[in-house]
């Protein structure tokens, strides 16, 4: 497949429009070692915690900890609160 051909790519070429401009647009590197954390990183909030529209803002993989609309909301920060996940805790 060509590169940057949308209609061939559009899983690809979506996820990497999304780490882009939600991640790696918006830190400094130094080194491959801080390069590879944040991609994890921004993997695991991509699979486990970010809404996606295309699902109807469900999350690709439900995680089994949150719970009802009581309670206080938690928050989960990853790369230095970049990206954000908030939560309830079941009951």
């Amino acid at each position: 497949m060509p590169p940057r051909s949308p209609n061939l790519n559009a899983y690809p070429e979506r996820f990497v429009r999304s780490i882009t401009e939600e991640c790696l647009s918006k830190m400094i590197f130094i080194g491959q070692a801080s390069l590879r954390c944040a991609v994890s990183e921004y993997v695991a909030h991509y699979q486990g915690e970010r809404n996606h529209g295309g699902l109807w803002n469900r999350l690709l993989v439900p995680i089994a900890h949150t719970g009802s609309g009581r309670g206080p909301v938690r928050k989960r920060e990853r790369l230095g609160g970049m990206l954000n996940y908030y939560y309830r805790l079941a009951a």
